[in-house]
Formats: C-alpha cells, sequence, structure tokens
C-alpha cells in the first residue's frame, strides 16, 4: 500500500488559518474570563447573628480582616441580631449562592430546630456549612453561699430541698438553661428555672446571690471566680479549660457523657461553589492558626476548631438530634 500525502491548495490553507485563529481567540477569552471570574474579585459581607460586643462579635471582628488578607478582598462584618439568630439565617438564606454573603451564627443554629417547629430556612439544607470557628464551654457555677463545693455535693443538696434548687439562664431555650436541663435529666433532680433578658442580668443576680447556680458562659465567670465571688464547681467541655485548671469537667465528676460547648462558625447559602467553600474554610483555618488569634481566644475562654465543611456538617446533625431530644423530654415550649 503506497503512502497518501495531502497537498493543501491556497484555499484550504486559508480556512485552516481562519480556524485556528478562531480557536485562539476562544481560548484566550475562556482564560480570560476565568481569571476574572476567579474566586473572590469583590468584597465579602459576613453577617452575625447577634448584637455588638458578645462573644461571637469580638471572633468576627478578630478573623475577618485575617480572613480578608488571605482572600484579597475585604471582609465587612455586619450585625443582624433577633429572633434566636433566625433573622440574619433568613437573611443569609436567600442570598446568591455565590460565596459574597456568609453567616456567622452560634449554637442557636442547633438548638432553634427542636424549639421551632416551622422555621423560615432549613439550617444545613439552606445554610450550607463552611466550618466552625469556634468551641468553647460552659461553667457550672454556685454562689459561696451554698453550701456545696462539687457536682455531687450538689445533686445531694438538690435532691433533699424540696421543690429543688433554683438556677439561672439568660433566657427560655437559651443553652445555659438547656445546659442546666439536660443536667437535671442526667440527675433526676429538681431544679427550678429562673430565666433573665440576657447573660449579663442573670451572672449579676447570681452573684449577688439571687439565685444560686449557673451554666455561665466561662469568659463571662472567671473573673468572678478569681475573685471568690462564684465557685466553680465543673466545666461543661470533654477536657479541662486551660483558663481553669484545677476545676474537673462534669463527666469526671460523675455524669459520664455529659459534654457541652457552645460554639460558632461559618456557612454560606445554598449553590455556592464548592471551591469558594472550601477557600473560606482554609482561610479561615489558616486565620485560627496564627499565635495572636489564638492568644485572643484563649483570652476568652475558647479554642479554635478550623473543621472541614464534612466535619462541621457531621457536628450540626450530632448536635440538633442532641438538642431536639433535651428540649422534647423537658417539654420546652417558646413564648
Amino acid at each position: 500500500m503506497g503512502l497518501r500525502f495531502f497537498t493543501a491548495t491556497p484555499s484550504t490553507m486559508h480556512v485552516l488559518i481562519r480556524s485556528c485563529r478562531f480557536l485562539f481567540i476562544s481560548f484566550c477569552i475562556a482564560f480570560s474570563g476565568a481569571s476574572n471570574a476567579q474566586y473572590p474579585n469583590k468584597p465579602i459581607r459576613m453577617i452575625l447573628s447577634t448584637a455588638p460586643g458578645g462573644g461571637a462579635d469580638v471572633t468576627a471582628r478578630l478573623i475577618a480582616p485575617r480572613l480578608g488578607e488571605s482572600l484579597g478582598q475585604s471582609v465587612i462584618v455586619e450585625n443582624r441580631p433577633g429572633a434566636s439568630g433566625m433573622i440574619a439565617g433568613e437573611y443569609v438564606a436567600r442570598q446568591p449562592g455565590d460565596g459574597y454573603t456568609v453567616l456567622l451564627d452560634i449554637t442557636t443554629h442547633v438548638v432553634n430546630p427542636g424549639l421551632y417547629p416551622k422555621m423560615p430556612y432549613e439550617p444545613i439544607r439552606d445554610l450550607v456549612p463552611v466550618t466552625q470557628i469556634i468551641q468553647a464551654p460552659n461553667v457550672l457555677v454556685v454562689h459561696p453561699s451554698l453550701a456545696v463545693s462539687s457536682v455531687k455535693e450538689l445533686i445531694e443538696l438538690a435532691r433533699a430541698k424540696a421543690g429543688g434548687l433554683a438556677y439561672a439562664s439568660s433566657g427560655n431555650g437559651s443553652s445555659q438553661h438547656l445546659a442546666a436541663e439536660m443536667f437535671r435529666q442526667r440527675t433526676g433532680v429538681e431544679m427550678i428555672h429562673v430565666p433573665y433578658k440576657g447573660g449579663g442580668p442573670a451572672l449579676a443576680d447570681v452573684v449577688a446571690g439571687q439565685v444560686p447556680v449557673f451554666f455561665a458562659f466561662l469568659s463571662s465567670a472567671a473573673p468572678h471566680i478569681r475573685a471568690g465571688k462564684l465557685r466553680a464547681l465543673a466545666v461543661t467541655g470533654n477536657r479541662r479549660a486551660p483558663s481553669l485548671p484545677e476545676v474537673p469537667t462534669v463527666a469526671e465528676a460523675g455524669l459520664a457523657g455529659y459534654e457541652i460547648y457552645d460554639f460558632n462558625g461559618l456557612f454560606v447559602p445554598a449553590g455556592t461553589p464548592p471551591d469558594a467553600i472550601n477557600r473560606l474554610q482554609r482561610d479561615v483555618a489558616r486565620a485560627l492558626a496564627l499565635p495572636e488569634v489564638r492568644e485572643r481566644l484563649a483570652a476568652l475562654g475558647a479554642e479554635p476548631v478550623g473543621s472541614t465543611p464534612q466535619a462541621f456538617e457531621s457536628f450540626l446533625r450530632t448536635e440538633i438530634a442532641k438538642w431536639a431530644r433535651v428540649v422534647r423530654e423537658a417539654g420546652i415550649k417558646i413564648d
């Protein structure tokens, strides 16, 4: 069989040149479009579900500028508190899934599904988990006038006291309320709930001796513990708090499996591209690894996490189921 050679005529060469020119221009346009569409190419809004000044607000304003440096774009923090975090949650859930509006939410994200039969959004389906930012244990404290120095003695006193001991919380359905209800369910003791409009007023009345028991935020209670105005019986995490190393965990004190952390984390609207989600997660984790960030969080009684989207989603599903069970067994209703 002989070889056959292709001989280009002038008209054929003209067609080939035009085709190559078209392919080259198309490649350049595609490459330019990919470069222009690289995430992020404009500022990012971080919507916060709590009011200015609280622990989550401090965390957001600590992370935002460092996240902005990594991303090469400004990260603007905007507070939208109210309705147990659902005002901010609904707002972000309705935004385009492009990675330019993110939500920083707190523990209410996993408590609300058990408290509210009808929510304006689905916490995991409509708000995709990006990363858990921090976790912080609560601390079980009592007023020094209460004659107990351990969890065991507190349980014995509650069982002996007619009507049970009173405990404070920052409100009906709050993390402190649920922490106490979980404690009550595990021990079988009677306790009387005294809700306040916020953690500050609750802590003030416990320090004043108006209510004897409180599952307090560690950062808020620590100064009063050191000053002898409150007595710490246990922390609610799975290990001792570095700021209170002498205080055992609730599990160490005899309630195996009792573990509660307040947390905050980052979410994006459904439909956000995986590349944007992974970029946000990596850069948040990078910010949390900075020594000055870790030191500031430690001063707040918080531990940096920076988990993957998959690990964070698994954590959220476990927490939602746990708190739904506590709410159901306690018969908690929101007015």
